[in-house]
């Protein structure tokens, strides 16, 4: 959808963002539902497939998923200042409630109110990550192929302890070999997602 960026849909992108970035706990990866709530769903500014592959990129490079992804989403919206503003939106909570946060933590870690709330803070993150992790397998999992690809990298991540950046690669290495091999099959599952878009 990228369009010549006006004040409007920059404001809607930064305030978007805005509330993203003061309403997740957890880190980047439980912004993905909110994300994809609101610039798929209720603004229909990407389609859904693109988000997929927004995440995937934004994961596979250096940086916070949420700072990346950000990036690529604004820029994909309105150009350059999209990007800037979905960054600025983002970032500005985190800033704001750690910097809070940081002068009146040492007070108040060892409270038990305070370690409470916490504790129950990180069960719903973890909730919001599996949601985000069992929405974008449904759309990634298309065949046998990416089911295969799925759980070699869940044991190779959990139990053989290799590092994700690898499995990125290698899964991005896959496709490619797979494309060269299987260019039909490769079509196909293209061709799938496009007829679910």
């Amino acid at each position: 959808m990228k369009q010549e960026a006006d004040f409007k849909t920059l404001k809607d992108i930064f305030f978007i963002f805005l509330k993203i970035g003061a309403f997740t706990f957890g880190g980047g990866y439980a912004m993905i539902p909110l994300i994809e709530e609101e610039v798929v769903h209720k603004r229909k500014w990407i389609e859904e497939e693109e988000v997929i592959d927004v995440f995937a990129v934004a994961e596979s490079i250096p940086g916070a998923i949420a700072i990346n992804s950000s990036t690529f989403i604004g820029y994909k919206i309105a150009g350059r200042r999209g990007a800037i503003a979905a960054n600025l939106g983002v970032i500005l909570p985190s800033v704001f409630i750690i910097t809070l946060i940081a002068s009146v933590f040492g007070k108040f870690q060892d409270n038990p109110i305070i370690q409470a709330a916490f504790l129950g803070v990180r069960s719903c993150v973890v909730a919001l990550i599996a949601v985000a992790a069992f929405s974008l397998a449904k759309k990634a999992i298309r065949d046998k192929l990416t089911a295969l690809l799925w759980l070699a990298t869940v044991i190779s991540i959990l139990i053989i302890d290799i590092h994700p950046i690898f499995m990125i690669l290698s899964g991005g290495l896959i496709g490619l070999l797979v494309m060269k091999i299987m260019p039909d099959k490769v079509e196909e599952i293209i061709k799938g997602r496009e007829s679910n878009q």
